[in-house]
């Protein structure tokens, strides 16, 4: 009631198009909101989960069936980074627009319900900065995210599992290989019994290449981790 009220007294604006949101509690409208590229649950890679136009069942992707092929079981991302979306994250990331983060959450958990068995989860983990770039941004985005997805989908969520060290070059602008190299060492585990035996599930808010979630993957199953899955807002392809 309180949301209802305070909507009527200030309207939400919708982040993709301007106009006035027509969703509750929402910030993306209804005619927006069918124009976001979510990413299918069918015909993507098993593994990495990228989509393959006109691909059906489970196949494996170049890349996952190759020499490189990433740490992870499984890597789940909700839409498609382009456009409209790729400025409303950056708005979200960058420009303090953080009420976005609630309808980001909201897709998370979709995909995840989707693609992934949630209940076998047993703790959810967001991919760390480094403290000087939580300084430069005044927040983890996707320890918030992590929080959101982990209440969406019933779990624990735990921001102390993973650490980051180091002060690796951001990973955008990078090839592949460069990425793959740039991630290597840059992530710890706190306490192996915190993961040990455990489904862990990952979560960042954009994925690339997955050298980010593969490097956070190795550490995770180093410490004794059983499965790692990952989980990220939105998909970006080099």
């Amino acid at each position: 009631m309180t949301r209802r009220l305070l909507d009527l007294v200030w309207p939400r604006r919708c982040e993709i198009c301007g106009g006035e949101s027509d969703r509750p509690g929402s910030h993306v409208c209804s005619e927006c909101l069918n124009r976001i590229p979510f990413i299918p649950a069918e015909g993507v890679c098993r593994v990495c989960s990228r989509h393959v136009e006109g691909a059906s069942g489970g196949f494996l992707c170049g890349d996952c069936a190759g020499a490189n092929a990433p740490l992870f079981d499984i890597a789940v991302s909700a839409v498609r980074y382009e456009d409209k979306v790729r400025e409303a994250i950056h708005a979200y990331k960058f420009n303090g627009r953080f009420h976005m983060e609630k309808d980001f959450a909201e897709w998370m958990a979709a995909a995840a319900r989707a693609r992934l068995d949630v209940s076998a989860v047993d703790v959810v983990v967001p991919v760390p900065v480094t403290w000087w770039r939580r300084i430069d941004r005044g927040f983890n985005q996707s320890a918030y995210l992590a929080k959101d997805v982990a209440k969406a989908i019933g779990r624990r969520c735990d921001t102390r599992v993973l650490s980051r060290a180091g002060r690796p070059k951001r990973q955008s602008g990078l090839d592949e290989d460069a990425r793959r190299e740039n991630a290597k060492g840059t992530f710890a585990v706190r306490k192996a019994p915190w993961v040990r035996g455990r489904t862990v599930l990952v979560v960042d808010d954009i994925m690339t290449t997955g050298a980010t979630f593969s490097e956070c993957a190795r550490v995770l199953k180093e410490a004794g981790a059983w499965r790692v899955w990952c989980l990220s807002l939105a998909r970006s392809v080099i």
